[in-house]
């Protein structure tokens, strides 16, 4: 799982303008500057830095929306902002049956992505599921230090260690 992403800018100014109004209508913002750097997140949390970088490799960075009207709104903020159309809002079956996403070329040339794979008015997918871990973690044994099902396994005493000579 990926805490944290950051991509270099040749100018960081130009690019927080950019983030910050493509990245709102996701409930996305700035979180924290740290010196040069600024970091995007919500509640608190940064988990996207852009940072300055003259050495540049342009990336594909996807941001996940709650539903299709938020990626509608992300297209449009960020082609308000600057970006380039990379790929109007719009189902992507080739990916799956629900893909629907929009894409724009940040000031940098990255291609930056926001996608919803619910299907009209199911509810929005989350994060993490942990209904569905509890009930895997139930279903499995009990499992000792030495990874096997029972009883764990004894640990011999380690050697002592000497010099040699």
């Amino acid at each position: 799982m990926i805490d944290h992403l950051g991509i270099g800018v040749k100018d960081a100014a130009a690019s927080k303008k950019f983030f910050v109004a493509a990245l709102r209508p996701l409930g996305i913002g700035v979180v924290m500057e740290f010196g040069d750097a600024i970091a995007l997140g919500t509640n608190g949390k940064p988990f996207f830095w852009i940072s300055p970088n003259e050495r540049l490799s342009p990336v594909h960075l996807a941001f996940a929306a709650k539903d299709r009207p938020s990626v509608d709104a992300f297209y449009a903020a960020a082609v308000a902002a600057g970006g380039k159309d990379n790929g109007p809002p719009g189902i992507r079956a080739h990916y799956h049956p629900n893909y629907y996403g929009a894409f724009v070329f940040d000031p940098d040339g990255n291609n930056i992505e926001a996608v919803c794979h619910t299907a009209p008015g199911a509810a929005p997918a989350r994060a993490s599921r942990p209904a569905v871990r509890k009930a895997a973690a139930r279903k499995r044994p009990a499992r000792g230090r030495s990874g096997r099902a029972g009883k764990p396994k004894a640990r011999k005493a380690p050697k002592a260690r000497g010099r040699r000579r």
